[in-house]
């Protein structure tokens, strides 16, 4: 990498993203909203070709994370009818991982120069500032999926459009334990021309 050592200072952009990481475990904490509104409008500010703003984000905190695990556990009912009470709970439980869960979502809009794969990519961009900015404020996240993204279950309990698509369920809080950061190999990924 060429470039002076200006942009890599420590509490720069730079510095932010190569040193997130996932968060493993959340302290019970409550955020302030104006901690959550900072998180999404870094996240808005992410590339959007024909300013479509394809994002929702729908915020889940105390007992309406009960909503989604709800959701999941009856998801997962749909799914493996004979589960047991045990791994019912284990599912709903998932939506309680950290004290805020914001259910980013795609919308998709009709367009002749902006394909729906981009307005995905851009909702992916949104979660991406989101993550970099937590990681920012001195919070942390975790980005998941699963199958309770492609489960109409799930997007009716929430309230999503039926061509919505849940493209995470992004848990943000204040980090307990966060995963190791990986290594940025570049081997094999990248050709100059």
């Amino acid at each position: 990498m060429t470039g002076s050592s200006d942009n890599t200072a420590p509490g720069s952009v730079f510095d932010a993203i190569v040193s997130r990481s996932s968060t493993k475990k959340f302290a019970d904490t409550s955020l302030a909203r104006h901690q959550i509104e900072t998180l999404l409008t870094a996240a808005v500010r992410a590339p959007d070709h024909g300013l479509l703003a394809p994002w929702r984000f729908t915020i889940l905190e105390g007992s309406s994370r009960s909503i989604l695990g709800d959701a999941m556990s009856a998801a997962l009912l749909e799914k493996t009818p004979d589960a047991d009470a045990e791994a019912q709970q284990r599912e709903a439980s998932k939506a309680f991982r950290s004290p805020v869960l914001i259910v980013v979502s795609a919308l998709p809009q009709p367009h002749p120069k902006v394909p729906a794969v981009e307005q995905l990519v851009a909702v992916g961009a949104a979660i991406q500032n989101l993550w970099v900015a937590a990681h920012s404020m001195s919070l942390g996240a975790a980005w998941k999926t699963g199958s309770h993204a492609y489960s109409a279950t799930v997007k009716r309990a929430l309230g999503l459009a039926e061509e919505e698509q849940i493209l995470g369920f992004l848990h943000v809080g204040v980090p307990l334990s966060k995963a190791v950061i990986r290594p940025a190999d570049l081997s094999g990924k990248v050709r100059w021309l």
